[in-house]
């Protein structure tokens, strides 16, 4: 695994859009795994700036969000699929035919599944996926749970995730009960991971995550078996790592292992 300790959100967010940035301009029809949310909003703040700029170009590269909520259409101001619109799609020159959100208007959750899981494999896989980690560990909407789960799977949100999401909403109510989301084996089959974090209130779960036991209880402990991660955050979010250097790679205490499906103990 390699750290980088950022000084603040915008740093954090600018060494994370030099990733990405990287992985287009070496490979422009990239495939990209695509996250939503407070922490990497800066970087396709960043990313956007940079494209205006002519520094990168968008055009041959297909995304695969994460997750997106049941029962929100489209143009929902808190779906998902508003929220990648809105900041970030319609800012740069991606085709709309090579964006993939799950449907949240489809009552057909195996299907829909099923029709996701297609996706991801029937464009090659994902080259670099971009992950946040929520304060229960959770990475898109896996919650803990006692398995990890395989494949693009339904999902109940938990209370702590609908509390922490509510700031989105009018009310903690009006969030949605459930969503749809990748599964844990499309994540660690993407060929790179991106994580970024941010805040002193994230800095227990990210030693948990990536110092502590692999365990489906902390979901993102699982990227700890994934050959390619880049994890990103700032000094509070990462003062409970020990030495991750100044903004330069570090290293933490993980498992060397490929990943297989015996190791997360799935069919």
């Amino acid at each position: 695994m390699r750290i980088y300790k950022a000084r603040d959100y915008g740093d954090m967010s600018r060494k994370a859009a030099n990733i990405l940035s990287a992985q287009v301009i070496l490979k422009p029809n990239s495939v990209l795994g695509l996250a939503t949310g407070q922490s990497p909003l800066g970087v396709y703040r960043q990313l956007i700036e940079w494209y205006a700029k002519g520094d990168i170009d968008f055009s041959e590269v297909t995304t695969i969000n994460l997750d997106e909520y049941i029962g929100l259409p489209p143009d929902s101001p808190q779906s998902y699929q508003h929220f990648m619109r809105e900041n970030f799609f319609s800012r740069v020159n991606i085709k709309d035919v090579n964006i993939h959100i799950p449907d949240g208007l489809q009552i057909d959750a195996l299907g829909e599944c099923a029709r996701y899981d297609a996706v991801i494999r029937g464009v090659g896989g994902i080259d670099m996926q971009l992950l946040g980690i929520g304060h229960n560990g959770h990475i898109g909407f896996n919650e803990p749970g006692a398995a990890f789960e395989k494949g693009t799977h339904l999902i109940a949100l938990s209370e702590r995730t609908k509390k922490a999401n509510s700031r989105f909403f009018k009310s903690e109510g009006e969030v949605p009960e459930y969503a749809y989301t990748m599964g844990i084996r499309s994540i660690m089959q993407a060929r790179g991971i991106l994580v970024v974090v941010f805040g002193e209130d994230k800095a227990e779960i990210v030693k948990r995550a990536f110092c502590g036991e692999v365990t489906p209880l902390v979901p993102a402990s699982v990227l700890q078996l994934h050959n390619n991660v880049t994890l990103v955050g700032d000094e509070a979010a990462l003062s409970q790592m020990g030495d991750g250097g100044d903004g330069n790679e570090g290293s933490a205490e993980s498992a060397e292992l490929a990943y297989t499906d015996e190791h997360l103990n799935l069919p």
